[in-house]
């Protein structure tokens, strides 16, 4: 359910931590039915600390329903990454565990002082439009990977996005196409780290709720690791010269969901901020 809000982004925080902290019997979710093929211990626990899944072909298995496991971010940053690792993303400000900051060029800190310095209200997902590539990484509603040999699909149970990584060998397309919310997904196996590269995005888009912006000559490589049963390392890196002045990378981490699904996103349903932002 939306709610009308003068400062929604900004109060939605305390929403969002009133949601996430509220007991399990108030959220909308779907009956309890067990995952298939998860190791359990001598308790019928699941045990994440076992060894990742994989496929028939060798690959390790990114299928299941995963939840980010980091931080917000709208006041403070992340813990301290282990020595030699990336900083951790958060959700609100993708800066936060970067000590010196991002590597602005000029002209992309002045958009994001001004995307900031209106709320951010001009974010997609305040408009229920798909949120930026980063910001659903990062988002607290889950997520559900579909992989086969040549696909893997993403479900965002966040206003109901659909992302394809291909994974066929296909080249990237070289024919002006029209942008993409998601950009153009292509992956690679090394050894066990799916590389996935992505190109072709809508131009000024949103990488956090701060407004960080990535444009339509920015790429995003991700390396996908499941070190673990339960646990998803993803190591992001942006490479967009027209706004950074070099390379940056982070890492989001994410932890598996069992005996759950998605449950049915509509944000356009009683949604009230866009008759608020016109008055």
């Amino acid at each position: 359910m939306r709610v009308s809000l003068k400062k929604p982004l900004i109060l939605a925080v305390g929403l969002f931590a009133a949601i996430v902290t509220a007991p399990v019997s108030l959220l909308g979710q779907w009956p309890a039915y067990p995952t298939a093929s998860v190791p359990r211990t001598a308790d019928g626990k699941p045990d994440l600390t076992a060894p990742a899944p994989r496929t028939a072909d060798g690959k390790i298995d990114f299928t299941g329903i995963w939840n980010y496991a980091g931080v917000l971010g709208f006041r403070g940053g992340p813990p301290p990454s282990p020595p030699g690792t990336p900083p951790e993303a958060t959700f609100w400000n993708i800066e936060a565990g970067i000590k010196e900051g991002l590597p602005f060029r000029p002209w992309a800190a002045e958009l994001r002082k001004q995307r900031m310095a209106v709320e951010s209200k001009d974010n997609p997902d305040a408009a229920c439009l798909p949120l930026g590539h980063m910001q659903l990484h990062t988002h607290s509603q889950p997520r559900k990977m579909i992989q086969t040999k040549d696909l893997i699909v993403i479900l965002y149970e966040a206003n109901a996005g659909v992302r394809q990584i291909f994974l066929d060998g296909r080249s990237a397309p070289n024919d002006d196409p029209q942008p993409w919310w998601f950009g153009y997904s292509r992956g690679w196996w090394e050894d066990d780290t799916l590389v996935v590269e992505t190109t072709h995005f809508r131009d000024l888009g949103w990488l956090d709720v701060n407004g960080a912006p990535l444009t339509s000559e920015g790429k995003i490589f991700e390396r996908f690791r499941r070190p673990t049963f339960g646990r998803l390392e993803i190591d992001v890196t942006i490479d967009d010269p027209k706004a950074y002045t070099k390379p940056w990378t982070v890492r989001v981490n994410q932890r598996l969901l069992v005996d759950t699904d998605l449950i049915e996103f509509v944000c356009l349903e009683n949604e009230k901020f866009s008759s608020q932002i016109r008055k």
